[in-house]
């Protein structure tokens, strides 16, 4: 059996469909003798997780089990559930004169490179699709903002940054994200930014219809508070300002990424054929 289909053979996947393993079953694959002597493995990729800024829940689950001791009869033990960067962790803190230390190393390295190219490609094609869709409501509610009388649009947009961004307007965002003039703020946002200016958008546009909200200071003040509506959510659900999201490269350079994703799989269709 190879490094790889061992590795995957104990892997596991919870309720939530995401895949795991469990400390229990990876000790022994790995060389040690015994648990105990496997935990301090554990302790230094966590601390190695600490320091790399992730939260260390996430990848190390501290969990007890239920086994089997015979007769029928059953004792509690503790178990980790690992992601798969914690194991990544633990085989670079591992014995390095094991040999199965080593294919592990390399294994999930490789993986684990694998699934950030895959999130990455994931994030992109998010951020290229609510891109086209804020293109397509932007023009939507500015049909609306001109039925309510607005004549300065760029204003009334602003007035809605406003609200979401904790009082930055549009020039204010420029700065905070140390984005270009020529640089439009939509095309460098990531794909939580996106949704949440989008939310702002479709709920502002559907106020105006909705209340038929007339004058250019009505208009103002509704996507004013529908963008402070959206901050509010974000900030009750323990969700992360607008403002302190990161800004992305060009959403141009997304679509280049996605295409050439594309055709190297193409490619590699069309040689698995031949």
């Amino acid at each position: 059996m190879t490094i790889n289909n061992i590795f995957e053979q104990i892997k596991k996947i919870n309720e939530y469909g995401q895949e795991f393993w469990s400390a229990r079953d990876l000790w022994k694959i790995l060389g040690y003798t015994e648990y105990g002597k496997f935990l301090p493995a554990i302790n230094r990729a966590m601390k190695a997780c600490e320091n790399s800024g992730q939260a260390v829940s996430d990848h190390f689950a501290e969990v007890s089990d239920m086994v089997k001791i015979g007769s029928g009869a059953e004792r509690e033990i503790d178990d980790y559930k690992l992601s798969r960067y914690a194991c990544y962790l633990i085989a670079q803190n591992g014995d390095p004169k094991k040999k199965e230390i080593a294919l592990a190393q390399t294994y999930f390295a490789i993986q684990t490179r694998k699934q950030e190219v895959q999130e990455a490609l994931l994030e992109d094609q998010k951020r290229v699709m609510l891109r086209q869709e804020m293109k397509d409501h932007n023009k939507k509610l500015a049909e609306a903002a001109d039925n309510a009388g607005v004549k300065n649009y760029g204003i009334f947009q602003n007035y809605g940054y406003m609200g979401l961004y904790g009082g930055l307007g549009q020039k204010e965002i420029h700065q905070k994200k140390g984005l270009k003039k020529s640089q439009k703020i939509l095309d460098h946002m990531g794909s939580e930014e996106l949704a949440a200016n989008l939310f702002r958008a479709t709920q502002a546009e559907a106020k105006l219809r909705r209340e038929n909200i007339q004058g250019e200071q009505n208009a103002n003040k509704a996507h004013h508070e529908v963008g402070k509506k959206v901050r509010k959510t974000i900030e009750e659900i323990g969700g992360t300002m607008p403002e302190e999201l990161p800004a992305t490269d060009g959403v141009n350079k997304a679509q280049t990424r996605l295409k050439k994703a594309d055709q190297k799989s193409l490619e590699s269709f069309n040689k698995k054929k031949s």
